[in-house]
């Protein structure tokens, strides 16, 4: 039986779980299903098996939500209620525009400035050819509604089939706010047209909001400085606000979930009470990975990973199979090959940063490659396997 395991390295699997509700004890349900689970299907937990909660689950049962009058209060108090100027939103109906509601709907006017040729995680508006043949410069040119519109015409993304700039503006508008979009990739020109600012980017989001204010804007709010703090009773998370948000219905969203910590630790101590196995927990939202064929990064949450037991700290420290193979021992072979590069494994000491037989790992954080891993194995829509339970991450060659 031992050798049998030892011919398969890491292994994913999907957990079925219950459809949770608010208020349900998630750390009693994650745990008794990866141990049903184990049972059912005849494998066992061992020593650093990693389990894995996608966030959606975790702030459904906080119960962390927001709806759109809640967000619209949220801006009136910060903002001022007047024009507001929203810069850098990704084009996405689910992760942005029930909050571009919420925002309109605590304005009397938006503009709205919008990247191009594409957004932060890479939806595009229009293609680079085209961007070509216009000539047009991206880093330098100001577009109007009606210079793009004439340039470029309509444009609906591949995907979703939807025309982001006509489906904002009239998301706006219906909310009973004015609208003016404007195409740029500078922060500061939004400062033309009003010195009132939400920053709506989600990884470069320090940088835009310290360009603004040196630039003299005199309110400046990024979406992790929007519900940060109960709004007549919300759901908040006081780290990210509305960034790594989902729509939840046509009125509310879904927060990124707070306080994580707690819970990791929680179900880490109950798979220990029950099998004796010392296993790491992680919450997950979004991989950390790029479509090769739409050009869009995954990682629309501001990170991978919001809490995590102290096992998955850092990053791998990992040998090349195929260095050593081509190089240290390129005149070895079979057994003698094999033994070689076992002692190479078994002598690896402290950080490998530098050595060249590690060239080619991948050196990012855990949480990042797991969260990776585990969101392609969850899927995002009818699985059903809000959990994901890795085994054998962290064995080598000579486990």
């Amino acid at each position: 039986m031992e050798a049998k395991e030892r011919k398969v390295g890491t292994v994913s699997r999907g957990i079925r779980c219950p459809i949770i509700r608010q208020g349900d004890n998630l750390a009693e349900i994650v745990t008794t299903s990866v141990l049903e689970a184990a049972e059912y299907e005849g494998f066992s937990l061992r020593d650093r098996d990693v389990i894995s909660i996608t966030e959606s689950i975790v702030a459904r049962a906080q119960g962390n939500y927001a709806s759109v009058e809640n967000i619209a209060a949220d801006v009136k108090k910060k903002l001022g209620g007047g024009t507001v100027g929203v810069i850098f939103p990704i084009l996405s109906r689910n992760r942005f525009a029930i909050c571009l509601r919420g925002i309109a709907m605590g304005a009397k006017k938006v503009v709205l400035m919008l990247s191009y040729p594409s957004d932060e995680v890479g939806n595009e508006l229009v293609s680079l050819d085209k961007i070509d043949e216009a000539g047009v410069n991206p880093y330098s040119d100001v577009l109007s509604l009606e210079r793009y519109r004439e340039l470029f015409g309509e444009n609906k993304h591949e995907f979703t089939g939807v025309d982001y700039v006509s489906y904002y503006a009239e998301l706006v508008r219906s909310c009973g706010a004015e609208v003016e979009i404007v195409f740029a990739n500078h922060a500061k020109t939004i400062l033309d047209y009003t010195d009132t600012v939400i920053n709506c980017d989600i990884h470069t989001r320090a940088r835009t909001k310290r360009i603004l204010r040196e630039a003299g804007a005199r309110v400046v709010c990024g979406l992790d400085d929007l519900m940060n703090a109960p709004v007549d009773g919300s759901g908040y998370n006081e780290n990210y606000g509305l960034l790594g948000s989902n729509k939840s219905t046509e009125d509310k969203v879904k927060l990124f979930p707070r306080d994580c910590r707690d819970l990791v630790l929680d179900i880490q101590a109950r798979v220990l009470a029950a099998t004796g196995k010392h296993v790491e927990v992680m919450v997950y939202g979004d991989g950390a990975f790029k479509d090769p064929k739409g050009k869009i990064w995954e990682l629309a949450d501001p990170v991978v990973s919001p809490a995590y037991t102290d096992g998955l700290v850092g990053t791998p420290n990992e040998l090349k199979l195929k260095y050593l193979a081509d190089n240290d021992f390129k005149d070895l072979t079979g057994e003698e090959l094999k033994a070689a590069i076992s002692e190479s494994i078994r002598k690896k000491n402290g950080s490998l940063v530098g050595n060249m037989a590690s060239q080619g790992t991948t050196p990012r954080q855990l949480t990042d490659l797991i969260g990776s891993l585990c969101d392609l194995t969850s899927g995002s829509g009818d699985k059903g396997t809000p959990v994901v339970l890795v085994q054998g991450y962290f064995d080598t060659y000579v486990n």
